[in-house]
């Protein structure tokens, strides 16, 4: 639901004042199967978003089958029992639409976007996916490939592609958490068919799904339409597994070098946040924007302008839903030894938790955030999208409309308390990614 985009950084940087938030109108309603479904009516364009979100992330994998839901995320556009493989894609884009699909450490999410005349179409084929999707030898060889191939362009062959991986693994210990959404290659190569099946059959299930369509649309057309293709669908037949972990609470430094392919030194340095639907979640998210986002933020200002330490610092601030990690990091600047900065990082993060922000830098910053979350909202695939999330992870759909509210509660005083309590110096992981040239000698 946070996200973060050029429009509100804008905003914010110029002090605009905050967007007031129009009311989220929608319907929701249950079928027996259990899928929830959620409509939003809005007749300005003819255009409708109908979205899947599956509450299957590589959290739910068995640890010794990772890459399991996002493998399903390519797997799922393979075809059906009455659509033909390959045809997917090639069926909603000659109709005029788009469609994409990611997974995380939480779900998986699939949508398409469609002249509104299509909707009767997008139901069948989401209810196609549910229902009759081919998990068979064929598809599976055949995304084993794909998958492999996207490993190798966003992980191994990319600089610091290996940052989130090598985070994860080092900053939970207990929690599924510790591994990525891409998985391990060698689990996916050692699984059998049956195993696929069996994922499959225990969570692309109506129990588990949550169906959003929003756009130029008539409610009850489209709920007898959602009737027609979905009460079919039989319930899965065994409780959803979920991981009952709480990760321990770091009290040591966990540090060490990664040699890559790099020619330019970085630091990386991960602190645990708690559970995405906690209280503290809002001044974090506040926090990490601050700290990190955009050119006008704190460390950009210090490290990259004014002292030129750092060619850039960035975060990759990880809200999940059994408590997240804000990856914090920098690339050194030609002649900067990573330990000089990091220094200057926890110097400044010392600032923040010693001296908290200003009355300009706050009211900046609630800017930028209330920015965020109107601009989050300004497309029928942004309002699907939140619109799903919220009744997942929030038990609410509602939430779309009480995110600002809860922004807006957020103090000076508590970016100063999280800041304290989570950037713990002593109980964090510190990476430094080196050129393999400057690795030792075996």
């Amino acid at each position: 639901m946070r996200k973060f985009t050029a429009l509100g950084m804008l905003a914010g940087i110029l002090s605009i004042p905050a967007f007031a938030q129009n009311k989220i109108e929608f319907k929701e309603f249950d079928l027996e199967n259990g899928l929830h479904v959620i409509m939003h009516q809005d007749q300005s364009t003819p255009i409708v978003v109908t979205s899947v979100l599956y509450h299957v992330g590589s959290k739910n994998e068995n640890p010794e089958r990772t890459g399991f839901a996002h493998f399903f995320e390519h797997l799922m556009f393979e075809g059906s029992e009455n659509i033909e493989r390959g045809q997917y894609m090639n069926i909603i884009q000659g109709r005029g639409g788009t469609l994409n699909a990611y997974t995380s450490n939480d779900i998986t999410y699939y949508y398409e976007s469609l002249p509104s005349n299509e909707l009767e179409l997008a139901l069948y084929m989401e209810s196609e996916r549910m229902l009759h999707s081919k998990v068979d030898e064929t598809g599976v060889e055949t995304q084993r490939e794909v998958v492999k191939e996207e490993r190798r362009q966003r992980y191994e062959n990319q600089p610091y592609g290996t940052i989130l991986p090598e985070t994860l693994k080092r900053a939970y210990s207990k929690h599924p958490y510790q591994w990525a959404p891409i998985g391990s290659m060698e689990h996916l190569n050692a699984a059998s068919i049956e195993e696929f099946q069996q994922f499959y059959k225990d969570f692309y299930v109506p129990n588990n799904a949550i169906l959003t369509i929003a756009g130029d649309i008539d409610y009850k057309q489209t709920e007898d339409w959602v009737r027609k293709y979905f009460s079919e669908i039989p319930m899965g037949k065994k409780e959803i597994y979920r991981p009952n972990v709480k990760e321990p609470k770091k009290t040591e430094e966990i540090r060490d070098v990664i040699y890559d392919n790099i020619q330019i030194p970085a630091v990386i340095q991960a602190y645990n946040l708690p559970p995405k639907t906690d209280e503290d979640s809002y001044a974090l998210s506040m926090l990490s924007t601050y700290l990190t986002g955009g050119a006008s933020s704190l460390m950009t200002k210090e490290l990259v302008d004014k002292q030129q330490k750092a060619l850039v610092v960035a975060a990759i601030p990880l809200e999940l839903e059994d408590g997240g990690i804000f990856i914090m990091y920098s690339i050194a600047n030609m002649g900067v030894e990573p330990k000089d900065l990091e220094s200057e990082i926890d110097k400044l993060i010392l600032q923040v938790q010693e001296e908290g922000l200003s009355d300009q830098d706050f009211t900046k910053l609630k800017n930028i955030m209330e920015n965020n979350i109107v601009s989050s909202n300004s497309s029928m695939a942004g309002i699907a999208e939140n619109l799903a999330e919220a009744h997942a992870i929030y038990g609410d759909a509602n939430y779309i409309n009480k995110v600002m509210d809860a922004y807006s509660k957020v103090t000076k005083e508590d970016i100063q308390r999280v800041a304290k309590e989570y950037l713990d110096l002593k109980g964090r992981v510190v990476l430094y990614y080196l050129p393999k040239a400057q690795q030792p000698a075996q």
